[in-house]
């Protein structure tokens, strides 16, 4: 319902704004370019997801045989003692830890299709334990705002959205996203902590995040005492090898399981071309949308705006170009996609404004959408804090997102 919206209303304002530079200042030219738009952006659109194709094949592939090979049981065990402190209102070994387990492992190896369903089971299965079957609960409220966080190993959709724009190295923005992704987590697990009233001092808790936080902080230190060359360099071997080192663990476990590993390749990779065939018709509609609102010189006054007022505090603003995909992100998760392609396609995929929409897209969630869907399965009509908690956890991803940015790639 929000992107339904979100397309009406870029047409309606770029006509009122074209309307006015036309009437009041004898722009000629702004409806002839609005019109073009529409053109070379559905081009863009429907090339971009046939490029996408290759990639999301590889990667679709590539996650089933982890799937199969057991690294999510993996990851499961793995955080299974943190989750029993930070859901205190779920008793010890109850059946909802298991699909709950899985989801996070699905999302942290990037499988979103598959971490739908069992978020939706987890849902079920917290909606029996809770009292006022129209009141979310405050396990239902940290579960969504993690999810929403969305903290995430591989962002595999976004790579291959850069292989496709022709990314000097589509991964480089791996250890960005990855760094930013625990920020929005941190912030969200703290948040719906104060508003539960959860002691995250506990030791458990303690081992686990504080462990991740002073290994994350001293990461970004290091970088950002080096020479942006050797960030550079560091960041991209780095990321080489824990991808390369990801996937021979997938194939070493799936073979230790007597999986076919090359018939879950094909048998992931054919999921992953139906996707990118799905996808033409929305990425088509929302970037033609996009285009059409850039052209009017709408999107260009928006910005102007913060620029402005980030100039005013002081600050650079080279990253303001990459905006559009901050604000458009909690709404909608092809609206956020399209404004990063359409980031790729006026200044490179490349460019400081197309980095800092990588790692935005991945560092930050469709937080309404999720609320929506998640809320809207066991009919829960009073969402409490959970909005609220959210919006915090994507607005900690998303300074985190440029923080990072500029350390890596500026």
């Amino acid at each position: 319902m929000a992107l339904n919206y979100i397309w009406i209303g870029f047409f309606l304002i770029a006509f009122v704004v074209a309307l006015v530079r036309l009437i009041f200042f004898g722009d000629t030219e702004v409806f002839p370019e609005m019109m073009e738009s529409t053109f070379s952006m559905a081009k863009t659109g429907f090339e971009i997801s046939l490029g996408l194709t290759g990639a999301l094949t590889l990667w679709m592939g590539i996650m089933r045989i982890g799937e199969k090979g057991g690294v999510v049981a993996v990851i499961a065990r793995g955080i299974s003692p943190l989750f029993t402190k930070i859901f205190p209102e779920i008793p010890k070994n109850h059946p909802v830890f298991g699909p709950m387990m899985m989801n996070f492992s699905m999302n942290f190896l990037g499988l979103d299709n598959a971490a739908t369903p069992l978020g939706l089971k987890t849902m079920e299965g917290l909606q029996e334990l809770n009292p006022k079957k129209d009141t979310a609960s405050n396990s239902q409220i940290m579960f969504l705002v993690l999810n929403t966080s969305g903290l995430t190993l591989i962002p595999v959709s976004i790579m291959a959205y850069r292989a496709t724009e022709g990314a000097a190295n589509p991964a480089d923005i791996f250890i960005p996203i990855l760094l930013a992704t625990y920020f929005s987590t941190l912030v969200g697990l703290i948040t719906v902590s104060i508003f539960q009233k959860i002691n995250l001092f506990n030791k458990v808790v303690l081992a686990y995040v504080g462990s991740l936080t002073v290994l994350i902080v001293a990461a970004l230190f290091y970088f950002q005492s080096i020479p942006q060359e050797q960030v550079t360099t560091i960041s991209n071997t780095v990321a080489a090898v824990i991808l390369l080192g990801i996937i021979s663990i997938f194939i070493v476990m799936a073979m230790k399981n007597k999986v076919n590993v090359y018939e879950s390749l094909i048998e992931g990779g054919k999921d992953g071309f139906n996707v990118a065939i799905k996808i033409i018709p929305y990425l088509v509609g929302i970037l033609v949308a996009i285009g059409v609102f850039r052209a009017s010189g709408a999107l260009d006054f928006i910005n102007d705006g913060f620029r402005l007022f980030f100039e005013f505090l002081g600050m650079n603003t080279d990253f303001v170009d990459a905006l559009p995909v901050a604000w458009m992100k909690p709404l909608s998760g092809s609206g956020a996609r399209a404004a990063m392609l359409e980031t790729y396609t006026n200044f490179g995929v490349d460019s400081f404004p197309g980095r800092v929409a990588s790692v935005l897209q991945g560092s930050t969630e469709t937080t309404f959408y999720v609320l929506a869907v998640y809320f809207g399965a066991v009919k829960i009509k009073n969402s409490r804090f959970a909005a609220t908690a959210g919006l915090i956890a994507d607005f900690a991803g998303v300074i985190a997102a440029i923080i990072i940015s500029y350390i890596f790639f500026y």
